[in-house]
């Protein structure tokens, strides 16, 4: 009897996890990796990220956490409801002339897994960003 009963409770146990949703099926992005080009150094640039809510229940953005303090965020702090838009608009200031390549970890409530989105170009002088 406590044989089936073990059997029982672990067959539940393991179904509940692997029906476990992901972000990636409730949240879409637009685009995961933004190419920023050719940025003069010390002049923050701006992207954003959109996301889209293809669930059937509000999305929250929980946390954005950049990869450096190169990189600042802004995200929706509201709900996204179902069918509708959310953004992350990050925000990238360097200080070295090289090529770069940042990473942004989102985190949707109720959901355990994380997404990366990225960022990426050049830091280029300013006399070379003045001939672009």
């Amino acid at each position: 009897m406590k044989k089936i009963l073990f059997a029982i409770l672990s067959l539940f146990i393991l179904s509940h996890t692997f029906a476990q949703q992901k972000s990636s099926d409730v949240a879409v992005f637009t685009s995961d990796v933004v190419n920023m080009g050719k940025i003069p150094v010390g002049t923050p640039k701006s992207v954003t990220f959109t996301v889209k809510n293809v669930g059937k229940a509000p999305l929250i953005i929980e946390t954005v956490t950049p990869t450096c303090g190169c990189t600042t965020k802004e995200f929706t702090q509201e709900p996204i409801m179902p069918g509708k838009m959310g953004k992350i608009v990050a925000t990238f200031n360097a200080a070295n002339v090289q090529p770069f390549e940042k990473q942004l970890t989102v985190k949707f409530a109720g959901f355990k897994d994380m997404r990366m989105v990225t960022i990426k170009g050049e830091v280029v002088t300013v006399d070379e960003a003045k001939k672009l």
